[in-house]
């Protein structure tokens, strides 16, 4: 069961990797101006929820499997994640937060799993 979990945990996480990754050379071409602010938006977008879903399913799987070091490791992050993205219209990155990006790239920091 554990190799399972370890494996699946792997998976996701490389996965949630490769997701913080493509943020960051998406706000890149934003920042050299090679796409425009709404075209971003809608690249970003369309892997908001995915990413959130992911890491509270790695997080809910360390807590059901009894590994508590690293579900409190994995906590905080996902418990911002949520808050973040259930606060009302804050699930969708609008054209008006693209243009103040200083908030966002150390945000996208938070998404890198433990």
């Amino acid at each position: 069961m554990e190799a399972v979990v370890f494996l699946f945990s792997l998976l996701d996480c490389c996965a949630l990797i490769f997701l913080s990754v493509y943020f960051i050379i998406t706000l890149s071409d934003l920042e050299c101006d090679y796409i425009n602010a709404r075209s971003c938006c809608s690249k970003l977008n369309k892997w908001v929820i995915p990413e959130l879903i992911g890491h509270t399913i790695v997080t809910v799987l360390m807590l059901v499997s009894l590994h508590w070091f690293i579900f409190l490791l994995n906590l905080p992050v996902a418990t911002w994640n949520i808050y973040r993205n259930t606060q009302s219209g804050a699930v969708k990155v609008t054209h008006e937060r693209s243009n103040d990006q200083a908030w966002f790239l150390p945000a996208l920091f938070l998404h890198v799993p433990l």
